[in-house]
């Protein structure tokens, strides 16, 4: 695993940018010796106009132009990576909520867990299911607007009985004012052990809740 270094720097643009300039040189070389020596064998009785001497400067100025705007783009895409680099290291350590329904019970204690409503809602209900999906405890946590509510399991199930050490899940079912239903979905917990650097981008070490991606990240804890 690769850790993220805050203090480090990024070159955005790097051998890449160093690599495309010597190459545009070089197209922009090879075009002006071309044009001189299409000039200097022209045929007398039919020489060049201005017309197409000026559409060929101007396809040169047009390949510069793109290849000005690529390495714009490399600089900018590296300094987002540099402060996205930033951001996940500051994560290190900390209690996160991100996309799940897991909620680990252990010594008798209730991991945090939490519902996403993605539309207002007039009514939300959690329940908490064992691995054999039957459910063992209810909430009823009314109407909420837009966002992650963060909520803790006290490790009893309706009956008030402690419930055995192990894993379990929870459900979320929400719906407006007139009764129909709203999309919302439920968040697990995580600490962040380290971030490493995968294909498809920085990814955040969560331990036994897997790896995830910095944008999968609902809340801080």
């Amino acid at each position: 695993m690769t850790t993220v270094n805050p203090n480090s720097q990024i070159n955005p643009l790097g051998q890449a940018g160093a690599n495309t300039k010597s190459m545009v040189d070089e197209t922009q070389d090879r075009f002006l010796t071309l044009l001189v020596t299409q000039l200097k064998n022209q045929d007398p009785l039919n020489p060049l106009d201005n017309a197409q001497v000026t559409s060929q400067l101007a396809q040169l100025s047009t390949v510069s132009g793109i290849t000005e705007l690529n390495n714009t783009l490399l600089a900018l895409s590296g300094q987002m990576d540099m402060s996205q680099s930033m951001q996940a290291a500051a994560l290190i350590g900390k209690d996160v909520l991100v996309p799940g329904d897991k909620i680990a019970v252990g010594n008798g204690v209730a991991t945090p867990f939490g519902v996403d409503v993605v539309a207002p809602a007039g009514n939300v209900k959690v329940a908490i299911v064992d691995g054999a999906g039957k459910t063992i405890r209810t909430y009823d946590i009314g109407a909420q607007p837009v966002g992650v509510v963060s909520m803790e399991w006290d490790g009893l199930d309706d009956a008030g009985t402690a419930v055995p050490d192990g894993a379990y899940f929870a459900k979320v079912t929400a719906v407006d004012a007139n009764g129909a239903a709203v999309t919302a979905g439920t968040v697990t917990y995580g600490k962040v052990n380290g971030v490493s650097y995968a294909a498809n981008g920085l990814q955040l070490d969560l331990g036994l809740a897997g790896n995830v991606s910095l944008f999968d990240i609902r809340k801080v804890l």
